[in-house]
């Protein structure tokens, strides 16, 4: 047999994946994961579980399989009456410009709408400013596209408001978007119309467009109510990213969406809409039955199904929150206003051999198979993020758990 080891091969697999999947959520949870005991008490939260959705959406979707509709092939941009559902809902908001289905994009989930939305405005030497702390998906990307990462900052103190001295610290004359949250992972909070208002003011300022993830728009649950990014595009161009994963929670379905919020044509005549139909026409398309059963979902699901999912997130958050009062090593700057997550700062001089917030949750995993995500998962060293999203009983378990682990490594 050959010795194909001697052999002077011209190819070896790319590092590009290599060093991006090192900054992938995945990578930290399953880590974590692989830390638990199987054998002991029941790891949390429970992985792959997810609340139930609607019965409007799994009646749209079993519609859709047996009517055929699904079968084919859709189109690169979407199916057409998936994008006329999402631009009619999405023109529900009090937006300047109605969006029409040539402005909607269907995605393979709200990841792909990220991609799209690097990859159609691309060039070289090209940066782009990512919140920090932020969804680690949006860095993924950049790293893959090479693209130059730069970070913004928040002010916890003022409800994690966009601290605008730190983006303008880090515009160039090669800087072409910034990416905002709202509601924000991992914050947790919900940016006022006057904030949101002043961002645009800012964008337009700068010469740079504004790409809003809304993904989590349906849960929110404070006082402060959800305002789109697009209320704002008379003043900058806004691409709005979304999708059902959060609010119908089915994040196995895998489909999102673009929407252009265009400024007097300005995505035109830059030849954005162009990039997007090409980018679209080369790569993966969401799954055709999940578009197809879209006018439904959108349509038809009762206001009430959201309202009972906002208000389960509401009383968690409430009881979370609340337990960290007996956990002086955790700090928590804002008591949620969406989103399934607490975000806390963890104090490590209290703790006697604990080195930052990997080894946080690395320990806190292996002793207690209790799974809290490191900050450095979302670009800051020294915090956590908790999962809410499970029942009162097991919530309480879990921060049970919690205060016990602290306890014993801070020596009370």
């Amino acid at each position: 047999m050959a010795n194909n080891s001697c052999v002077g091969w011209k190819f070896s697999g790319s590092e590009a994946a290599k060093k991006a999947c090192a900054a992938s959520l995945t990578t930290y949870t399953s880590k974590l994961f692989a830390m638990c005991d199987p054998q002991g008490s029941p790891i949390l939260p429970p992985r792959g579980e997810t609340a139930e959705t609607c019965h409007t959406a799994e009646k749209a979707v079993v519609k859709a399989v047996l009517c055929g509709t699904g079968n084919a092939y859709a189109p690169g941009k979407g199916l057409p009456a998936a994008k006329c559902a999402v631009a009619e809902y999405l023109n529900r908001d009090d937006i300047p410009k109605k969006l029409t289905p040539e402005d909607v994009f269907m995605t393979v989930g709200c990841k792909q709408a990220i991609e799209v939305a690097v990859d159609i405005l691309d060039k070289p030497k090209a940066n782009v400013l990512l919140p920090n702390p932020g969804y680690p998906w949006d860095l993924v990307n950049c790293i893959l596209k090479k693209l130059e990462v730069r970070r913004y900052e928040f002010l916890p103190e003022k409800n994690y408001e966009i601290n605008f001295e730190s983006v303008r610290k880090q515009v160039d004359e090669n800087t072409f978007a910034i990416f905002i949250t709202n509601p924000h992972n991992p914050n947790g909070n919900v940016y006022s119309e006057a904030h949101l208002k002043q961002i645009a003011l800012l964008a337009r300022e700068l010469g740079i467009m504004v790409v809003s993830d809304e993904v989590f728009r349906w849960t929110v649950y404070g006082s402060n109510p959800f305002v789109p990014m697009g209320k704002f595009s008379s003043i900058v161009p806004v691409m709005t990213l979304g999708s059902i994963s959060k609010g119908w929670t089915v994040p196995g379905w895998r489909t999102g969406w673009v929407a252009l919020h265009d400024l007097d044509g300005v995505f035109k005549c830059t030849k954005v809409l162009d990039a997007a139909k090409q980018f679209l026409e080369i790569n993966a398309k969401p799954p055709t039955v999940i578009q197809a059963a879209i006018p439904t979902m959108l349509k038809d699901t009762p206001e009430a199904f959201f309202h009972r999912r906002q208000s389960f997130l509401k009383d968690k958050a409430d009881l979370a929150y609340s337990k960290l009062t007996d956990i002086p090593s955790l700090k928590c700057y804002l008591k949620p206003e969406a989103c399934t997550f607490l975000w806390t700062q963890i104090e490590i001089s209290s703790f006697f051999d604990i080195k930052d917030d990997e080894d946080f949750c690395e320990k806190l995993a292996t002793e207690e198979n209790l799974i809290l995500l490191p900050g450095i998962a979302f670009g800051l060293r020294g915090w956590a993020r908790h999962s809410i999203d499970m029942d009162t009983q097991t919530l309480e378990d879990a921060f049970e758990r919690l205060k016990r682990f602290c306890d014993r490594h801070s020596g009370c």
